[in-house]
């Protein structure tokens, strides 16, 4: 089965020369559509944010009250970036349409042991699951 993928890497020496030269106010924004998961098959929650170190700790610490704290889904499993907020929100729609099967094959191309992504910038306090 051929599952559609979706990832804009953008080098930083061709972000700075198409920016300005550094220049913040001219800097390309980074845009992540990510996947989260309660466990391996578990519960799944798909959103789109322009920080994702920052959202991830706020789904982690249940800092904003609702889906992914009700139900647990803490561990990132995917993400995807891109540099067009209208490609992150397009795509993130795309994916909360696709049906089980297609999600779950797109988190395992990339990640099949269902590895907490964020485990590597994250203090090990800020939540994470140990199971």
């Amino acid at each position: 089965m051929s599952v559609p993928h979706f990832l804009c890497v953008i080098p930083a020496k061709l972000v700075l020369e198409k920016s300005g030269s550094g220049n913040p106010e001219n800097m390309i924004n980074t845009y992540y559509v990510y996947i989260l998961a309660s466990k391996r098959n578990g519960t799944l929650y798909i959103g789109v944010t322009n920080n994702l170190e920052r959202r991830v700790y706020e789904h982690k610490n249940n800092i904003i009250k609702g889906f992914t704290a009700k139900y647990n889904v803490h561990q990132l499993v995917y993400f995807e970036q891109t540099a067009d907020i209208n490609s992150a929100l397009q795509r993130e729609k795309q994916l909360k349409k696709w049906n089980r099967k297609w999600k779950l094959a797109l988190i395992e191309k990339d990640n099949p042991n269902w590895k907490d992504l964020s485990m590597d910038w994250m203090p090990d306090q800020v939540g994470h699951d140990k199971s």
